[in-house]
């Protein structure tokens, strides 16, 4: 590969898998009051946060980690303001102790905390502004989860930039294509990757035998085990699924996100992993394997866009079919097959929220996309000219990004005004 193009896709793994503690929505409004009680110097009395309409769909029926089981915009602001760490970021709740939770019962007791829609902005947007008499600080979060554009001291902005995701996300997305993809897993030195891939495989098998193993969420992960065996491919989807119940019930453990999302970071390694271990195949072989699954999904992504009414379980778990397809080497056109097949399938299933319920989402998504490899393997393939398929696989991608970030978005504030009781 180009050496420039090789060291962009290594940068994009770098930059986009990384550890998260809970569901990535609430963790953001944490972080941004973490952040903003540490420009404040002392814990605020007053809390207001202002959020696009999917944040709060994100963050309404999940858990907030660390927490003791509660849940909402509120109880993730004043933890974080409470006892995050702001140098953490995504792992911002994970010094939380038994101190933090009770004293953040008593603030949202009293009342400290008021959340507020902003309407017409864009669908990851955050503004925490924290108070204590006369003084105050503000914190602005954008694009991505922790991506801050403002900070305000005492109405004076101490800090901001453009909201350009490009300029702090080292790494051009644009430039992914399922080619090049391919051809930086087969290449890809192991050294430039391990690390990275290694902390993936470690921290989301952790977190998915916690949910097989435990009581969380709705137990779809494990439901699927007692009810369909053992098989391989009900493992897959089952092990995904669990690392699902867990988060979404507010498992204290971190996960290695995808896309911005900890389902994601599961449903995307998680049936790679389990289909390896079935295999017997080599670490690099599952390396790689997992290499090619997550860039097929952030290239799915890119056209999406962090949120929106497009459920993201589906771009994951297309990723994870082709790193499954990749332990059988199989050919890049049963890879890109695989791709058709799954996103015609299964394309457009809506996101109405982070909660239990995504676990049998991400179950259903990864089912049909080991299906689709399976018809794939054996030269069956949507075609050209059926629904939004093209001959250019690279532009079926492109179409289905379309139809989730511009023709779902009315979809989007739909679910939205039902959620809120508009």
């Amino acid at each position: 590969m180009n050496k420039m193009l090789y060291e962009n896709y290594v940068a994009i793994l770098a930059n986009e898998l990384f550890p998260a503690l809970g569901c990535t929505e609430p963790i953001a409004v944490a972080y941004a009051a973490a952040k903003a009680r540490q420009v404040l110097g002392e814990l605020p009395d007053k809390i207001d946060v202002t959020c696009s309409g999917n944040i709060i769909k994100n963050v309404k029926g999940v858990t907030v980690p660390a927490s003791g089981g509660q849940k909402g915009v509120d109880v993730a602001a004043v933890l974080g303001a409470v006892g995050g760490q702001p140098d953490k970021k995504l792992e911002v709740l994970s010094e939380i102790n038994d101190a933090h939770r009770q004293k953040t019962s008593e603030l949202i007791e009293r009342g400290i905390c008021s959340v507020h829609l902003r309407e017409g902005e864009e669908n990851l947007y955050i503004y925490c502004v924290v108070r204590k008499g006369s003084k105050c600080a503000a914190v602005e979060i954008r694009s991505y989860h922790t991506n801050i554009t403002k900070i305000e001291h005492n109405g004076e902005v101490i800090y901001s930039k453009s909201d350009d995701t490009q300029s702090e996300v080292n790494g051009d997305k644009t430039l992914l294509n399922m080619c090049d993809i391919y051809d930086f897993a087969n290449q890809v030195r192991m050294e430039d990757v391990c690390e990275i891939i290694n902390r993936q495989i470690e921290m989301n098998t952790a977190i998915a035998e916690e949910g097989i193993k435990r009581n969380w969420g709705v137990n779809v992960g494990s439901e699927v085990i007692k009810n369909y065996g053992n098989d391989v491919k009900f493992r897959a989807a089952a092990y995904a699924a669990a690392g699902s119940d867990a988060r979404m019930g507010g498992c204290p453990l971190p996960v290695v996100i995808n896309s911005g999302s900890g389902n994601q970071g599961v449903t995307v390694s998680m049936p790679v992993i389990v289909y390896a271990g079935e295999l017997a195949v080599s670490h690099e072989k599952l390396v790689r394997a997992l290499v090619l699954s997550n860039l097929v999904a952030l290239n799915q992504k890119r056209y999406i866009g962090s949120l929106s009414a497009y459920c993201g379980a589906v771009s994951a778990a297309t990723g994870a079919a082709c790193g499954v397809a990749y332990l059988y080497d199989e050919s890049f056109e049963v890879i890109c097959k695989t791709v058709i097949n799954s996103v015609g399938t299964i394309g457009g299933m809506i996101c109405d929220g982070a909660k239990p319920s995504c676990a049998s989402k991400i179950r259903s998504a990864v089912d049909t996309a080991l299906m689709s490899y399976m018809l794939a393997k054996d030269g069956f393939a949507f075609a050209h000219g059926e629904g939004f398929v093209e001959e250019d696989i690279d532009q079926t991608i492109a179409n289905i990004g379309r139809i989730g970030r511009v023709g779902m978005a009315d979809t989007d504030i739909e679910i939205l005004n039902i959620m809120i009781g508009k």
